[in-house]
Order: structure tokens, then C-alpha cells, then sequence
């Protein structure tokens, strides 16, 4: 989470764009949230056209979607893939108005899609940190346990 124009200007300035597209191409977990899912999107709407951003997720999103900051809300989402609705926090939030075809819907609320994943990527346009509930740090979890491409990771094992 954060500001995803001054996020991403940060990236670029020391090389982290290039670095976390190089690993998240040789198969490596990534979760954005919030100004995350921005950066991970492939097309931004509301955003400067200069915007740097990852592009490593096939969807489109609507920064400041719900609003300003003033604007900020607790709601529960609908999330058939974890059972029970998770309990979200929006803070600005965007939300995602395309998805390509590998990308998977795991929240909605109301009628606009705040979660999805793409095989090791996960974003979500709330805050799961925010509240008590760990189900979707879990998933990112089981995800990063899964990951065997990188030397790093075998390292440590």
C-alpha cells in the first residue's frame, strides 16, 4: 500500500522495477494491495500517462476509485474462495474494471472487483493487514512456500 505515483517513481529510481519483473517472470509470488494492485496492473485508469508501473498483472484499474481519503470505509467483500466474506478496509482504493483471461476474481464488493490472482500474483485493492482476519496473508503464504525458481529461496531451505 502507499502512493502508487511516488511508489512507483521510487521503483524506477533504484532499479526495483527491473528487479521485481525479472523475478516475478521466473515465477516468484508478488501481493499488492492497494497502490500494490496499481502497480501491478497492465492499464491504469485516473493515473498519470508517465505513471511507472510493474505491468505484470493482466488487468485494468481505477485509481482512487471509491473516493478520497476522507472517503475511507470498512465493509465485508464477497470471497467464495476463502467461504465466509472477508472483512476489508478501503483506504483510497482502487478497483479493478477488466480482467484478462488467466486472471482469477477472488473478492468482489458491491458489483466491482477488489481481489484477483494470477498464478503467483496476488493483489487486492483493500487492506488485509488492517484487520484481524489472516485468511488472505495465508494464501500469499502457501504461495511463497510453493515457489521453487529461485536460488535465493533454495538457499534457505
Amino acid at each position: 500500500g502507499g502512493e502508487s505515483t511516488t511508489i512507483g517513481k521510487l521503483m524506477v529510481l533504484y532499479g526495483l522495477d527491473t528487479a521485481i519483473r525479472e523475478r516475478v517472470a521466473a515465477g516468484m509470488p508478488c501481493f499488492g494491495t492497494c497502490a500494490g494492485m496499481i502497480l501491478m496492473a497492465n492499464e491504469v485508469v485516473d493515473g498519470l500517462p508517465e505513471q511507472p508501473r510493474l505491468s505484470v498483472m493482466d488487468i485494468r484499474v481505477r485509481r482512487n476509485a471509491f473516493g478520497r481519503q476522507r472517503d475511507s470505509f470498512e465493509a465485508r467483500i464477497e470471497a467464495p474462495a476463502y467461504g465466509e466474506p472477508l472483512e476489508a478496509v478501503f483506504i483510497r482504493a482502487p478497483y479493478v474494471e477488466r480482467v484478462g483471461p488467466r486472471v482469477e476474481v477472488l473478492g468482489t464488493y458491491e458489483d466491482k472487483i477488489v481481489m484477483c490472482a494470477q498464478g503467483s500474483l496476488l493483489a487486492a485493492a483493500f487492506h488485509p493487514e488492517l484487520t484481524r482476519d489472516r485468511r488472505v496473508h495465508r494464501r500469499f503464504i502457501e504461495l511463497a512456500r510453493a515457489w521453487k525458481g529461485h536460488a535465493l529461496h533454495e538457499r534457505r531451505r
